[in-house]
């Protein structure tokens, strides 16, 4: 069931949104070359406290961090560890805040340091990717139009999309419906659009094939074949005036694509 939330109830959606913004703005300025992940997830979950909120994921599903981070092949859900981070790695930090009730979830990939040419283009294809799926989110379109923008973008771009994991509804609930998958053969189907919709859109994009493993953590899901990959979210409210990007970043240059 997907529920339409009110204005009063996305502005308590924004609210937690801000401050996921705020700690993903914290990791682009701050992750380098020598930091571990399980240092950015101690700050996120100092940050949570100090902002009388929740880290959402520490305790989803048992998930034992507030942070997910993912490093170079892999796609999604990675464990923080103590490894420190290198120069010329990618790393995708995916967060979310539990806040009065209602949830933010957002994900950024940033480079560490210098980064080869293909590993930039890359992170910033996903982040377009992102974009254009937010340019779709239109009252009165179609939810596969949402899938279809970012398939098409990644794909002009000779990168594949991955199948095995979707954006989602959010408000309430981390995950509610609708499901938002990130590809289709049928754009103009699927579920009819309306204001209300609140959507956790994220485009998980990958430099070679979009087959995935999961480690035997049972949470960390990378490449098949290693190759690089990047995650990309944003929570997306779709209101009177058109779709507004509750956890859009300071600083962001948003539709610059």
């Amino acid at each position: 069931m997907i529920v339409l939330k009110s204005d009063p109830q996305i502005d308590r959606i924004r609210k937690a949104c801000q401050l996921v913004a705020q700690y993903l703005k914290l990791v682009m300025d701050t992750a380098e070359a020598g930091m571990t992940t399980v240092e950015l997830d101690k700050m996120a979950d100092t940050f949570a406290g100090d902002n009388g909120a929740i880290s959402a994921f520490k305790g989803y599903k048992n998930f034992p961090y507030s942070i997910c981070a993912s490093v170079n092949d892999e796609v999604i859900h990675g464990m923080p560890n103590d490894k420190p981070l290198q120069e010329g790695d990618i790393l995708s930090v995916d967060y979310g805040i539990l806040l009065d009730g209602y949830y933010g979830d957002s994900t950024v990939t940033v480079p560490i340091g210098e980064v080869s040419e293909n590993a930039s283009k890359l992170i910033k294809t996903g982040q377009e990717c992102l974009y254009h799926g937010i340019d779709a989110f239109c009252k009165g379109s179609r939810l596969n139009e949402i899938s279809f923008a970012i398939q098409s973008h990644a794909e002009s771009n000779g990168y594949g999309v991955v199948r095995n994991f979707v954006g989602h509804g959010i408000g309430r609930n981390l995950h509610e419906d609708p499901q938002l998958f990130n590809f289709t053969n049928k754009p103009k189907e699927g579920l009819t659009l309306h204001r209300g919709m609140v959507l956790a859109i994220e485009p998980m994009i990958v430099e070679g094939g979009y087959g995935l493993k999961r480690d035997a953590n049972g949470w960390t899901n990378r490449t098949m074949d290693g190759k690089l990959a990047v995650h990309w979210e944003h929570t997306v409210a779709l209101t009177k005036d058109g779709a507004e990007i509750l956890t859009l970043r300071e600083d962001e240059n948003y539709g610059n694509i």
